[in-house]
Order: C-alpha cells, then sequence, then structure tokens
C-alpha cells in the first residue's frame, strides 16, 4: 500500500481566508470580480485615489477586523486611523478628515468599546486629522467578532508629489523607513499566546510626516507603498509589475528586529511577508537617495530608514530579487493567500 499527499485543491466557487490577504488571490478577486462589477479601473492599484475633477484630493477607504482587539503597541482604534492616514501618505497627501464606521457585537462590554474609541480619537488627534462623520451598527452575537471598523479618509496631495507604483525607474534606490515584521508578529503571537510580544511591539504610527520630510525632493519620490497585508514581499512585487521592472534587495540591509527573526523561525514564517503598519518603501532617484535618507532619519519614527536595493537596469521586468547572506540570489515571489489572518 502506497499513500500519497493529497493534490492541492483550489476553490473557485467560495470566498477563501487568502482572498482577503493582499497578494495572488486578492488580485484575482479584484480581477475577476469586484472591478468588474463595479466599473473599476484597470490601471495601478493605488493604496489611495485621486479625486476625479479634484486632482489636489485623494481619498482611500479600509476595513478593520484585526483580533484580539488590543496588542502590544496598539487595537483596532489606532490602527484604524493609522492604516488610512498612512493610505493617504502612500499617494503624497496630508490627512485632512476622516469618517469612521463601526459594525458592533452584541454582548461587548462597553468598557472594551470606551477604550478602541478613546484610542481612536487620541490617534486623530495625535495625526492632526478630525473625525467629522461615521455610522453605528449592532448586530447579534456572533455576526461579527466583537466590533469591525472601516475608516474612510480625505487627504489634500503636496503640490511636489506625485507617487505612483506605476513610476519606478531604472537606477532608483529602494528606502525603507524602518524595521518590518513587528505589527504582524506581535498580533499572532498576542492572539495565541506565543510569549514573544514581552520582546516585540507592534510598529503601528502614523507615516504622513515622513512624507512631508520626502516633499521638498519633489518628482525624485517616485513610488511609495506601506507593507500591510503581504507585507514588504508584496509591496515590492506591486511596485515592480506595476513599473515593469525588475527589483533588487540586499538581505544583509535588511531591519528584522531580533524578536522578530526568532518568531519567525520559530513558526516557519518568512519576515518578508509579515503585516506592518508602521514603516514604507520609498523608490526616489538615486541621486537623491542620500537626501531621502537624512530626512526619513530626522524624524523620530525613520530614525532606522535604511537603503535595502535598487531598481536594476537589466533583468526580468516585474520581478523581485533578494541577494541574500551567503550570495546567491533568489526570487521574492508575491504572497499567495493568507499566512496569518486577522493581522489588520
Amino acid at each position: 500500500m502506497t499513500f500519497a499527499c493529497p493534490a492541492p485543491h483550489h476553490e473557485d466557487d467560495v470566498v477563501l481566508l487568502g482572498h482577503g490577504a493582499g497578494g495572488r488571490l486578492t488580485a484575482e478577486l479584484l480581477d475577476a470580480l469586484v472591478l468588474p462589477a463595479l466599473d473599476g479601473q484597470h490601471g495601478p492599484l493605488e493604496d489611495a485615489a485621486l479625486l476625479p475633477d479634484h486632482p489636489d484630493l485623494v481619498i482611500s477607504t479600509d476595513g478593520f477586523v484585526v483580533s484580539p482587539l488590543f496588542f502590544p503597541g496598539g487595537d483596532i482604534g489606532s490602527l484604524s486611523v493609522h492604516g488610512t492616514v498612512n493610505d493617504l501618505a502612500m499617494r503624497g497627501a496630508r490627512p485632512i478628515a476622516l469618517s469612521v464606521a463601526l459594525v458592533i457585537e452584541e454582548g461587548l462590554p462597553l468598557e472594551e468599546l470606551r477604550g478602541v474609541l478613546s484610542s481612536m480619537g487620541k490617534a486623530a488627534r495625535e495625526s492632526g486629522v478630525p473625525v467629522v462623520t461615521g455610522d453605528t451598527k449592532v448586530v447579534g452575537r456572533g455576526a461579527v467578532d466583537k466590533v469591525f471598523v472601516t475608516t474612510t479618509g480625505i487627504g489634500q496631495r503636496h503640490l511636489a508629489l506625485h507617487p505612483s507604483s506605476a513610476l519606478a525607474r531604472p537606477g532608483d534606490a529602494v528606502l525603507l523607513s524602518g524595521p518590518i515584521g513587528l505589527h504582524g508578529t506581535t498580533v499572532l503571537s498576542t492572539r495565541e499566546g506565543l510569549g514573544f510580544e514581552s520582546d516585540i511591539a507592534s510598529d503601528s504610527r502614523p507615516l504622513h510626516r515622513l512624507v512631508d520630510a520626502l516633499a521638498p525632493l519633489g518628482e525624485q519620490v517616485h513610488s511609495l507603498r506601506d507593507p500591510t497585508r503581504g507585507g514588504l514581499a508584496a509591496a515590492l512585487n506591486e511596485i515592480a509589475r506595476d513599473s515593469h521592472v525588475p527589483v533588487e534587495i540586499d538581505e544583509s540591509d535588511l531591519p528584522v528586529p531580533r524578536g522578530v527573526a526568532a518568531a519567525c523561525d520559530l513558526l516557519g514564517l518568512d519576515p518578508l511577508v509579515v503585516a506592518n503598519e508602521g514603516c514604507f518603501v520609498a523608490f526616489v532617484a538615486a541621486s537623491a537617495a542620500d537626501e531621502a535618507l537624512a530626512s526619513l532619519r530626522s524624524l523620530p519614527e525613520g530614525r532606522e530608514a535604511v537603503h535595502i536595493g535598487e531598481v536594476a537596469s537589466s533583468g526580468s521586468a516585474g520581478r523581485v530579487t533578494l541577494r541574500t547572506l551567503v550570495g546567491a540570489r533568489r526570487v521574492v515571489e508575491m504572497p499567495l493567500g493568507e499566512q496569518l489572518p486577522r493581522i489588520c
């Protein structure tokens, strides 16, 4: 008698957790179902969109279903503000207003809801953006997990900044504003009681002031992307794909905190695909790389900014390659689906 591993089965007729992970399954869902149904755009899918007839204004919306609600370094309330502010910033915009919608499970202790809302208000004030409208719904027990939050943000673009995932160019320097892997590993460890959260905390924070610091570089800033779902691997692959360029990064330059590395080693995770909420990747002209790094490092949230690679002048367009510690090269693939569900 012989035994064989079952072949992978791809379910085409149901929604999978991986469809919400920001990787290849998400792209398939958008291309096959969401965009055709809504007559949506078929160009690069950015973190935020320019408003028609108002190119100085940017809009972004995001849903947050993180579990647990509270974790070291943040909670669903502050995360919802930071995530939307950061999506606006990745299009070169300052946040000017937020809306918030809450879907609350019957039976949620009011003290927990008060904690979420207090944190949300504090994050909005610290980000300098008012919450101007919103909505609240309550559903039966089990219909949602405690509370889901949806935020929409409006931002005003810096006149000099026009970043897009489609504008990276050969020779660009690839910069990273801070360490990777902190948010995803912290949330997972807290949820599963793994103990790593005693050494690490989520990096959830607003990034628009770092983008403000890059504004004087103007059109030398080509692409910005915050590596949330799918991590740095997804962000780099999206820019490489949309700009039709090959990207190379150095493993030795990647800032992976010791606690994150330990958690990933134990759990079999790649830090490149773990979600982040407090850093971004920037593609800037090579001639402006040093000035851009200095600008990022001038602020507390960018003090650990590093140069991690460049856009190659030759190679397979759309491919991301990692130069490993031993001198080899490996392709960094777009993540397929969900490794860490309910992270943001």
